[in-house]
């Protein structure tokens, strides 16, 4: 039997959506509307499975004055 141990969302390098709201405090909606973006950096396409470069997440959000 495999243990799947879960790997907490601040030591991820990618996260999914979901872990990007719940880690940044920004709603779903916005997030799909800035990942949208062609010239957005810190997101990896995965087919049509959007992941949010963690590190690169940070730097805009640090960055940013508003969304």
């Amino acid at each position: 039997m495999e243990r799947k141990e879960k790997v907490p969302i601040w030591h991820k390098a990618n996260l999914t959506l979901d872990e990007a709201a719940i880690y940044s405090n920004i709603g779903l909606h916005k997030l799909r509307s800035i990942t949208e973006d062609e010239d957005c950096n810190f997101v990896l396409w995965i087919g049509n499975k959007r992941l949010i470069k963690q590190e690169l997440f940070d730097k805009y959000m640090n960055e940013s004055y508003s969304l």
